[in-house]
């Protein structure tokens, strides 16, 4: 949530989404950034009462998407075609880039420009209003949740190689919390609604068992 980032530079990797003010969804982020205040990321993850499943993996989505993105805006310096030749989490883990549209099959970059083009083709998602309606009334697509998935899961490898590959850099610059308190929400969440496979998990494996194992 943007509140645990405090009166930070607000330095952002691409422009913030903003949910619209008077929203219903506006009102949802509140309710769940409320939550979170109380310092229980496993109650703040919850479905709220007679919500809509979608509306509120939409809301936390937008969210996410938002929080990688101040994330990842302060280490930009730190993550260079010259330091990351390769989007990795670790040494076991490389990424390579296709989104089934402009680029179909899967291409060998660098990290930066993996992450630049994971968080446009992510923006242009979350900004169209046939999948990410933000009007009330306007029904979800039937392959929204398959969206969300997609979106959380390359989401995910934004954390995964900031806390492999950068992590030096995080503590230097003193967001180590931050970033902590990010991905144990993010954990919680997508756990919450089975929306990352186990498998695409496993880079962060012991960092996830540690961070959740306090709270169970």
């Amino acid at each position: 949530m943007s509140f645990l980032f405090g009166s930070r530079s607000s330095k952002t990797f691409k422009p913030k989404k903003n949910i619209p003010e008077g929203s219903h969804q506006y009102e949802l982020l509140k309710h769940a950034e409320a939550t979170l205040g109380s310092g229980n990321l496993r109650m703040a993850v919850m479905l709220p009462e007679g919500e809509d499943l979608n509306e509120w993996v939409a809301v936390n989505t937008v969210d996410f998407f938002n929080q990688i993105n101040m994330l990842y805006g302060t280490i930009t310096d730190f993550c260079t075609e010259e330091s990351c030749p390769v989007m990795s989490a670790g040494p076991k883990y490389e990424y390579h880039w296709a989104d089934g549209t402009n680029i179909k099959k899967p291409i060998k970059c660098s990290a930066p420009k993996y992450i630049d083009y994971l968080m446009t083709w992510v923006q242009d998602q979350l900004d169209d209003e046939t999948l990410f309606p933000s009007k009330i009334g306007v029904p979800f697509p039937k392959n929204f949740m398959s969206v969300a998935k997609t979106i959380l899961k390359r989401l995910f490898r934004v954390y995964a190689h900031i806390y492999h590959q950068h992590f030096d850099a995080v503590i230097q610059l003193q967001e180590e919390a931050h970033l902590n308190t990010s991905f144990k929400h993010f954990i919680f969440f997508v756990q919450e609604f089975n929306l990352i496979d186990r498998k695409e998990l496993v880079p962060l494996q012991d960092l996830i068992e540690k961070l959740t194992s306090k709270d169970r």
